[in-house]
């Protein structure tokens, strides 16, 4: 089966609506079992390592064992989900953490996984969500039309939460009653049924470039984009200002339920769900939040109210109360990371998407690998009542130097790809590696309009590197002020026809209608190559240079 999306203006779109398209049903529905199945190993994983000595680093590093190598191998794995058919890349990838799986659960069954082996093999499935992550986010624009994005991106948190809610009560269960290997067993289950709806659905991928890019230049493109893009930094800016102190629930939660509220397995996985069960709560508010709110407002309430819950935590040592701030802090993590996801995903375009994803995979993982470890670290000092209480004050602090970056609204961004500029005219047809390639635009500008003219070319610099030059500059003409020259380089002359073929947007073509609107004719350009990667017609070289050696 066939889908592919269209690009319209955005609008808001119903939270369900992306589950119509029966390829995007089935595949959320896959991806849904797999997060239970992750959250059931999670549980187990920490499980095993709740008796063992210096319990606060080892439970703590599960989550980094199992987030660091998403953060080493993001930028990579976004490169191949834009190079590679991004559904064959997590079809082999699902596969892969089967394998992972199916021995976790065959050394549980012997009694061989010891915490090494354990964290070892976390790590291992670690990278394989490592690969998963960055394709799988920049597959669904290609599922799903942009007016759906957002609402796709909250049916996405509301499958991590579900899976969040069920998965470990589901652990805590099977661990009570057959221990800890049927838990890992039935995670290897739910990725060979992803891989098996992957093989059954075809995807149209959108905005895709005809010729394959190399990796090395491919990554350094997505590192320049991501440079040169304000919007996108901004947005992981907030993701790891929110992500830092938050992260210490999910890493000392099991200390939580075994030394202040003294449950076992079962009642740790009924935190768990507290905090899945809250996240897909605050879907059915999200909607009259947002009403009330703007999404700088909506993320500082969440961010104010998790750090609530992570106090009120440890200072009321109940179990009713616990589950009851888990639920808020479960609709706070939601809100957050959904508005920050959708806002990327709506903003990045096609040609760069899975490298731009990669990015803030790089954070959110990593936020969470860090956090962890330090939190982790300062349990095992200072016990968790301190930390909890040290994680809530950092997250009001984060929370208000949150406000120097506001998140943009991109709702009326034109994301589509433009292609607009003149096909460069040159006496000979350069080798696609050709380079570095020196292009230049003259422009003759009046004088009225200079200061206007030197503020418009900012942006525009930002548009040249956001989309391949490696190098800017902006010169005036000591002769004649109104005259400008515009000078950029380009890697190579291949990199030079992709900003030419699609990497350029209808924002970008809009920056550029201001630039030449400000002149007073249009702008003269020019293509300039190494010398020697430029024949001359009737010289044979090797000829016409005297040997002088």
């Amino acid at each position: 089966m066939t889908v592919g999306a269209t690009s319209a203006g955005f609008r808001a779109s119903g939270t369900w609506q992306p589950l119509v398209n029966p390829v995007f049903r089935a595949l959320w529905i896959a991806v849904l079992f797999s997060n239970i199945g992750n959250w059931m190993e999670t549980v187990g994983a920490q499980w095993l390592l709740v008796s063992q000595p210096g319990n606060s680093i080892l439970v703590a590093l599960v989550q980094t064992a199992d987030t660091l190598p998403v953060v080493l191998l993001a930028l990579p794995a976004g490169v191949l989900a834009d190079v590679f058919d991004r559904r064959l890349l997590l079809l082999a990838t699902q596969l892969f953490l089967a394998v992972v799986s199916v021995t976790l659960a065959a050394l549980a069954a012997i009694g061989q996984l010891t915490p090494g082996v354990l964290l070892a093999l976390t790590f291992l499935g670690g990278a394989g969500s490592g690969l998963t992550a960055p394709a799988w986010q920049a597959m669904i624009p290609d599922l799903v039309a942009r007016t759906e994005i957002r609402a796709a991106s909250v049916l996405g948190s509301v499958s991590v939460n579900v899976g969040r809610a069920v998965g470990p009560a589901l652990a805590g269960l099977l661990i009570a009653a057959l221990g800890v290997a049927p838990v890992f067993a039935l995670n290897a289950a739910s990725f060979v049924a992803f891989a098996g709806v992957l093989l059954w659905t075809h995807v149209s991928r959108q905005n895709g470039s005809s010729r394959r890019e190399r990796f090395l230049p491919a990554l350094r493109a997505g590192g320049g984009y991501v440079r040169w893009s304000p919007y996108v930094r901004r947005v992981l800016i907030r993701a790891a200002l929110f992500l830092l102190p938050a992260t210490a629930i999910w890493a000392l939660l099991p200390l939580v339920a075994t030394e202040t509220l003294n449950l076992d397995a079962t009642g740790y996985g009924i935190l768990l769900a507290a905090l899945g069960l809250g996240a897909i709560g605050g879907v059915f508010v999200l909607g009259r939040l947002h009403a009330h709110f703007s999404e700088d407002g909506l993320l500082a309430v969440a961010s104010l109210a998790y750090a609530a819950t992570m106090a009120v935590l440890v200072l009321v040592p109940l179990v009713a109360v616990a589950f009851a701030v888990l639920l808020v802090a479960g609709m706070a993590w939601m809100t957050v990371l959904s508005t920050v996801n959708a806002t990327l995903q709506t903003f990045l375009p096609g040609w760069v998407r899975g490298r731009g994803l990669a990015f803030y995979v790089m954070v959110l993982f990593g936020s969470q690998a860090l956090g962890a470890a330090i939190w982790g670290v300062v349990a095992g000092q200072v016990g968790l009542t301190a930390t909890f209480v040290a994680a809530a004050v950092a997250m009001v602090g984060t929370t208000i130097a949150g406000r120097r970056w506001r998140l943009p609204d991109v709702s009326e961004l034109d994301r589509s790809p433009a292609v607009y500029w003149p096909e460069a005219t040159l006496a000979f047809e350069p080798d696609a590696e050709a380079g570095p390639v020196l292009v230049t635009a003259a422009y003759t500008v009046p004088m009225a309009n200079s200061a206007a003219f030197v503020a418009a070319m900012s942006d525009l610099e930002r548009s040249r590197r956001r989309t391949g030059a490696s190098d800017w500059q902006l010169y005036r003409d000591g002769a004649d002020p109104q005259r400008f020259l515009e000078v950029f380089e380009v890697p190579s002359w291949d990199t030079h026809l992709r900003q030419h073929g699609g990497r350029l947007t209808g924002a970008d073509a809009a920056i550029e209608t201001r630039v030449e609107a400000l002149a007073s004719t249009p702008s003269s350009v020019h293509h300039y190559f190494p010398a020697d990667d430029v024949p001359v017609e009737g010289t044979d070289q090797d000829e016409a240079i005297p040997d002088r050696g």
